[in-house]
């Protein structure tokens, strides 16, 4: 690893601000930071940005002071942050990005380096720059571009690069080295202020909780329409040891009195992996004291399994259900069968897990009658109670995916501003019309909350953390809606 605290005092960069500026808009509230799909959301929830803050923690063990600057988590005015970093004045800022934001953070850079005398260093990171990353060199005033998803090391080693006079003449970096995770030290939960993202997530149902990252990302990581396919291809897919991801969650527990834990690989890794974690989470007694949640893959688990996960601490389950036509899961490389959801849910359900299912409207290849197949099997799932609760998202084909190429080789896009990707209206041709899928969304929503399924959660209360976790859903529920708003078309 670098060894940046050994160098000169006379370094080029001795304080890193790891920044996510407000982007303040009568939409919503900027859903950015460690999101596979961007929203402005008017729930309030906030993700936990694993990878930034193993960035931040690497660099401060380096020697260099850190500034953990959330303005979005931290509900700051644009001029309330502009004024910190500029009483800050970081040697170098880094910003994550994604393509719906991405023209506005190029305004905020090129006021950065008109204002800021310092003349502070500016990066950009995020799956949107990874995939175009001479547009934003074309656009803003930006000094370096990180091209991948591992950003804690991609930032140590240009660090590095700069203070041994070494700064790459091309402003397109990314590292050709074989990362090692278990390098990684155990993130620093006081210097990147968990508690901001320890109550507004409805992943959670006992508080407080916190994100960890067992994998990078997904062991399949084929799915043409996800972004950080463009960050963690299924073929780069590495995962920390069981030792590393259990000391993560016993700083959490332990130091923190942390209760709800969610694991935000793309897909949990399973196999003997799975198995070891499991058996050590028992062993050691943290089954007892705290709750697991992670994202997973229909058919990718057998029954007895699924019961050692329950056993051993794990909640709540994740699942991309994404369609219920087997012609789009494999038009989006799903690798799984429409016969897998139904069959996994119910042995979820049976070894008392709480499965979240997610599903997509707006596939260039589906009809309404295709749309209506999946609605009507989401809203059985809801009827049968083999699932707790729902996302429902309209499908956008982010630059670097699959999904994108495919589009702009059919001649399928209907809109190149980025600022149109937000997902508050459809940019892709569909012989459905862009307010019958926001409509189809919006009836979702209302149509599982039937007496059935509120009665189903009624009757499951066992805690104040039930009854408290019920009425925040509901609440987050019902703002869930205004999301999808047709207002704007």
């Amino acid at each position: 690893m670098p060894s940046i605290k050994k160098l000169a005092n006379t370094l080029a960069v001795k304080s890193v601000s790891i920044s996510y500026p407000p982007l303040e808009s009568d939409k919503g509230t900027a859903f950015l930071s460690q999101n596979r799909q961007f929203q402005w959301t008017n729930t309030g929830n906030v993700i936990y940005p694993v990878i930034p803050a193993y960035a931040a923690t690497l660099l401060k063990s380096q020697g260099l002071k850190v500034f953990w600057d959330d303005a979005i988590a931290q509900k700051l005015t644009y001029q309330e942050w502009f004024k910190r970093l500029s009483k800050n004045k970081p040697d170098l800022i880094i910003i994550e990005s994604k393509t719906p934001v991405i023209k506005r953070h190029w305004q905020i850079i090129n006021q950065i380096k008109k204002e800021f005398k310092w003349n502070p260093i500016v990066v950009l990171m995020g799956d949107h720059v990874t995939a175009l990353p001479e547009e934003s060199i074309n656009n803003s005033k930006v000094d370096f571009v990180l091209v991948g998803g591992d950003y804690d090391f991609l930032l140590s080693e240009l660090i590095e690069l700069i203070n041994k006079n070494q700064a790459p003449k091309n402003k397109i970096y990314k590292s050709i080295k074989n990362h090692d995770l278990n390098s990684l030290p155990i993130i620093d939960r006081k210097l990147t202020q968990w508690q901001l993202y320890a109550y507004n997530n409805t992943n959670y149902k006992y508080k407080p909780g916190s994100y960890i990252m067992s994998g990078r990302d997904c062991w399949w990581g084929k799915c043409t329409f996800c972004s950080w396919t463009t960050l963690f291809p299924g073929k780069c897919f590495r995962q920390f040891s069981v030792e590393h991801t259990l000391k993560e969650i016993e700083n959490l527990v332990y130091n923190f009195g942390v209760k709800e834990i969610f694991d935000d690989s793309g897909t949990l890794p399973i196999g003997p992996w799975l198995k070891e974690l499991c058996q050590a989470l028992i062993s050691r007694g943290l089954n007892k004291k705290v709750k697991i949640g992670c994202n997973m893959r229909f058919g990718a688990l057998s029954l007895s399994e699924y019961q050692l996960m329950h056993q051993a601490g794990f909640r709540f389950v994740l699942y991309g259900l994404e369609s219920a036509n087997q012609k789009t899961l494999d038009f989006i490389n799903k690798n799984e069968k429409t016969s897998d959801a139904l069959k996994t849910l119910k042995i979820a359900k049976q070894a008392r897990l709480e499965p979240h299912v997610t599903i997509i409207i707006g596939y260039p290849n589906e009809d309404k009658f295709d749309a209506a197949k999946t609605l009507n099997l989401a809203r059985k799932i809801f009827k049968d109670n083999l699932a707790d609760s729902l996302q429902a998202t309209i499908l956008i084909p982010y630059p670097g995916t699959p999904l994108f190429k495919y589009c702009q080789e059919n001649n399928l896009l209907l809109s190149t501003n980025w600022d149109d990707f937000d997902m508050r209206q459809p940019v892709i041709k569909s012989s459905i019309s862009p307010n019958d899928q926001i409509e189809l969304v919006q009836n979702l929503f209302k149509g599982i909350l039937t007496p059935k399924f509120i009665f189903q959660k009624i009757i499951s209360i066992r805690s104040i953390d039930d009854i408290k976790h019920l009425f925040n859903y509901a609440f987050k529920y019902f703002k869930k809606l205004k999301d999808f708003s047709n207002n704007d078309n």
